[in-house]
């Protein structure tokens, strides 16, 4: 026994000098030692490797039996979700096509894409032929009526900043995605998962609708005669404009579009969606625009409506409407990113204020919101709202909320006969100064706008309140004092306008009328819209 205590205590010794364990306490004692020995620990379970979500289709399918547009397979490309194959659309598609939703796949645009032939300023015929200014497309003696059609959960990506997809005049675009499963349009760099919430856009170029609804602001022709114009900055002619304000670009319904907005040229960017000449035949419902490095959307003439679209994060003006366009727009959120973005809504066609027709914007339901922490804003816009040029704006049932900025700024560059007007009724304001400084007038004409003047447009209606404090949830839900407004019917303003749901109120999102914003949009930490995915990430159903 003495011989196995020395054993114990000299192996204890040793032990400790080679690093007993904490829980190894040896107590001397008189000629003995007590051992306190830890349990046997616990297995721990070897970790599952880490499977990829999305594994990647095996091939591109095939389009067209007869091999008139054909996917280019560009391999793979990984990112958080998993990888996926990549089949590059063609610069040119020549005749009707779908782009199914395939688990694995991605359809990539490595450059412009057209869709179909541009068409002219109205359909060509066979006795007067037309000489397409669409690359590769020459001579026309009728329209291509091509319509690219796309699958819900179809997700698309620009693989270079020069991507960009213009639907030309005579032809139609149909992306039309669900609540559950959305239309994806976005970057590499989205794909790949490089980005984060500081991430800027303008890593593809976006969305071109062109139409032949009437526009002003001539590149080619006068009002009164063809006035046609050319999409800006583009190298090669995206033309539109025409006389048809019924005409009918396509449908886009549960779509996103992500970190668009590249620069075609000096001062010259795409946006993620830009309307130009579309008409009131075209169909653009549930859309969101997220970090575009431009507008959110810009709407170049025509004459269309537009229902609950929501521009996440812009870099420049959350929507942005010229040129002789007439928009009737509902259920609204206009929400920047704290310290970046311009004005809310710049409305104009600034030096063209004797064209027609003339600029028109009717927004119901809306939430603009620039965060509480924004600084004053940098933009040229000056404040949150800018009117000017021939443009008519009307806002009801709506808030403005930029408690840095100065709430609305007018300028006239011409006569007190074709000066902006602003008709509000509903309209709810927190911005920063008292009286009259909440606004800015001003202008180069013969009748420039005072500030007095603009805020008479808003205090001249007792429905309006230009010292609201906002109650808001969530960042745009509406809380006590939005409910308590009372709104105004808008059904006088155009038939497209609705008094729903029950309850009625101003904003776009209120208790009963915050389910039309969830699960199609993606959430970002600074608008979290109940999205099923985050706008850093895929969805990967």
């Amino acid at each position: 026994m003495n011989t196995l205590t020395r054993t114990l205590i000299i192996g204890c010794s040793t032990l400790a000098l080679a690093g007993c364990g904490a829980e190894d306490i040896a107590s001397p004692g008189a000629g003995s030692v007590t051992i306190n020995v830890p349990p046997a620990p616990t297995p721990t379970p070897t970790p599952t490797p880490t499977q990829a979500v999305v594994t990647p289709a095996g091939a591109c399918p095939t389009l067209t039996n007869d091999g008139s547009v054909t996917l280019v397979d560009g391999g793979t490309i990984s990112g958080p979700t998993g990888e996926y194959r990549i089949c590059e659309l063609p610069s040119l598609i020549t005749k009707s096509v779908t782009l199914p939703k395939l688990s694995g796949l991605l359809y990539a645009m490595n450059g412009r894409v057209d869709v179909g032939c541009d068409g002219g300023y109205s359909a060509p015929t066979a006795g007067a032929p037309f000489a397409s200014p669409t690359v590769g497309c020459g001579t026309l003696t009728a329209d291509t009526n091509v319509t690219l059609s796309i699958d819900p959960g179809v997700i698309l990506y620009g693989k270079t900043g020069q991507s960009w997809l213009a639907v030309n005049r005579g032809n139609k675009i149909s992306a039309v995605g669900t609540a559950s499963q959305p239309i994806i349009f976005t970057s590499r760099d989205n794909v790949a998962g490089l980005n984060t919430e500081s991430t800027p856009g303008g890593q593809w170029g976006g969305v071109v609708l062109l139409g032949r609804a009437k526009i002003t602001d001539c590149d080619v022709g006068t009002v009164a005669t063809q006035c046609e114009r050319d999409t800006e900055g583009s190298v090669n002619l995206a033309r539109f404009g025409g006389n048809d304000d019924t005409y009918n670009a396509g449908t886009l319904k549960y779509v996103q579009i992500r970190y668009s907005g590249f620069v075609l040229s000096n001062n010259k960017e795409l946006q993620a969606l830009t309307l130009e000449g579309v008409g009131s035949g075209t169909t653009i419902d549930y859309f969101q625009s997220h970090r575009s490095s431009d507008d959110g959307a810009e709407f170049f003439g025509g004459n269309f409506n537009l229902g609950h679209y929501i521009a996440t994060a812009a870099d420049d003006d959350s929507m942005d409407v010229d040129t002789g366009a007439r928009v009737n727009a509902q259920h609204v959120l206009l929400l920047q990113k704290p310290g970046e973005g311009d004005a809310l809504f710049e409305i104009d066609s600034n030096g063209k204020e004797t064209d027609t027709p003339r600029t028109n914007l009717k927004v119901v339901n809306f939430t603009a919101y620039q965060p509480l922490t924004s600084s004053n804003n940098e933009g040229n816009d000056k404040a949150a709202a800018l009117f000017r040029g021939n443009a008519d704006v009307t806002l009801y049932n709506g808030m403005i909320i930029a408690p840095q900025n100065e709430c609305i700024r007018m300028t006239s560059n011409t006569d007190s006969a074709n000066r902006a007007t602003l008709t509000a009724k509903s309209l709810v304001l927190q911005c920063s100064g008292t009286g009259d400084a909440k606004y800015i007038g001003d202008g180069s004409g013969s009748a420039p706008f005072t500030a007095a003047q603009v805020r008479g447009f808003v205090t001249g209606d007792a429905s309006n309140n230009e010292a609201f404090t906002n109650t808001l949830t969530l960042t745009f839900v509406n809380g006590t004092n939005e409910d308590a407004v009372v709104t105004t019917s808008p059904t006088s303003l155009s038939s497209y306008f609705t008094a729903a749901p029950t309850p009625y109120h101003i904003g776009a999102a209120w208790t009963g009328n915050t389910s039309w914003y969830t699960g199609w949009t993606c959430n970002s930490s600074y608008a979290p819209l109940g999205g099923a995915t985050s706008c850093l990430t895929l969805p990967t159903t």
